[in-house]
């Protein structure tokens, strides 16, 4: 069976081409299910950063056909970003898209929640499942191995590290989101995982806000709120697009005196700016904006990088597990019936022997154990052989040798 692969990304195809073959997973599953027909084996991974078409056939240019039509389908102009590997190629580019290699983030970790989900989705067989299970597996190994994944990846991430500077740690820290979109849901994501607590959510429609805290916790208030709540607060991170401040200097020096000395970090990812920069003037408060917050992704983005180095060994050596895996399948043939062919001498001689239920009992223990220390090394060895290119040459000498031909 070859394993082909035909798919766009953001390498190659702009978000605007992409987002025209972007599947769901259950139309992802309907065209594995299509395209594997009876006897082929299919799995197709559509995340927003690409689309792949994952194939193990007999024909790797029937495969591959099939493949581009399904595509080119979706999208006509998708023909000249559409990228196509084979075998090892192509287990290496899943690795080392598991891994976060292959991302605009190095060691983003949805995507390999991405690849279990369309595995689970797919219509593997043997080979596409080992291939997939194989990839998994050097995606976790990978990020355990290596510090690929733990620098913050984005200017909302970044903004819960940081916090985690300033105080250690936030497990009894309290935290005001002001903003309840998509920047103030990352940043929130970012601090409870670092086990900080979510106390309220400004919002200027409350219903949003609501939403937000029925997932995190807290309580909903409206933006006129924020200052009359700073008090309760350790962290506050605002992200609106209101005009003007959301909270003046004025507005926190207020609440200063009844801080009693407690620090109070604020973090800024608005752009126009939500809070005063005067703020940070004011003894105890510590304020960063969005570009103190990139300066910061920049660096950990390097730190990532180094990191992948590492990661790209680790992926490269499951491949090479991988492709002495596939290798070894064109000797399992031989191997099952020589390992036939002396079992059914085994069982003959013995049948000729007309032993007694006692004595056919200790004949079988002792035939069966001689058996297989016989055959354990020729099996190793065929095993080993078949990565190399003379693995074919061993089992046609092997069915040769033993009289197999016919079984092949």
């Amino acid at each position: 069976m070859n394993v082909v692969l035909v798919g766009i990304s953001h390498h190659q195809a702009p978000v605007e081409l992409r987002e025209r073959a972007a599947l769901d997973l259950e139309r992802a599953r309907e065209l594995a299910l299509t395209l594997a027909g009876e006897n082929g084996e299919a799995v197709c991974l559509s995340t927003c950063n690409r689309t792949e078409l994952y194939l193990a056939e007999e024909s790797a240019d029937e495969a591959e056909r099939k493949a581009e039509a399904a595509l080119l389908a979706l999208e006509q102009e998708l023909g000249p970003a559409l990228y196509r590997l084979r075998d090892e190629a192509a287990a290496l580019h899943l690795f080392r898209v598991a891994a976060g290699l292959d991302s605009m983030v190095p060691g983003e970790g949805e995507i390999l929640g991405q690849v279990r989900a369309a595995h689970g989705a797919g219509a593997t067989g043997p080979m596409l499942d080992r291939l997939f299970r194989d990839a998994m597996h050097a995606g976790k190994k990978a990020r355990s191995e290596t510090a690929i994944g733990e620098s913050p990846a984005s200017v909302s991430s970044a903004a819960g590290a940081l916090a985690e500077q300033v105080f250690g740690e936030l497990s009894e820290r309290a935290v005001l989101v002001v903003g309840a979109g998509e920047t103030g849901e990352l940043a929130v994501k970012s601090l409870v995982a670092r086990g900080a607590t979510i106390a309220f959510v400004a919002n200027r429609t409350v219903e949003r806000a609501h939403e937000l805290t029925a997932r995190f916790g807290g309580k909903a208030i409206g933006l006129t709120d924020v200052a009359a709540n700073l008090k309760a607060v350790d962290v506050v991170v605002s992200s609106t697009s209101a005009a003007g401040w959301t909270l003046t200097r004025a507005d926190v020096e207020l609440t200063l005196h009844e801080r009693k000395g407690r620090p109070l970090f604020l973090i800024d990812l608005a752009v126009p700016r939500d809070l005063d920069p005067a703020i940070h003037e004011l003894d105890g408060c510590y304020l960063y904006d969005i570009d103190d917050l990139e300066a910061v992704v920049a660096e950990t983005l390097a730190g990532r990088r180094r990191e992948a180095e590492r990661a790209e060994t680790i992926v490269v050596a499951e491949v090479d597990r991988f492709a002495e895996w596939r290798a070894s399948l064109d000797v399992v043939p031989a191997i099952a019936s020589l390992r036939a062919r002396a079992e059914e001498i085994r069982t003959a001689e013995l049948d000729r022997a007309k032993l007694s239920g006692a004595e056919r009992r200790a004949a079988e223990s002792v035939t069966a154990a001689v058996l297989n220390k016989l055959l354990h090394l020729p099996t190793i060895r065929m095993k080993q052989a078949a990565a190399a290119a003379d693995g074919v040459i061993y089992a046609d000498a092997v069915r040769h040798l033993f009289g197999l031909e016919e079984e092949r």
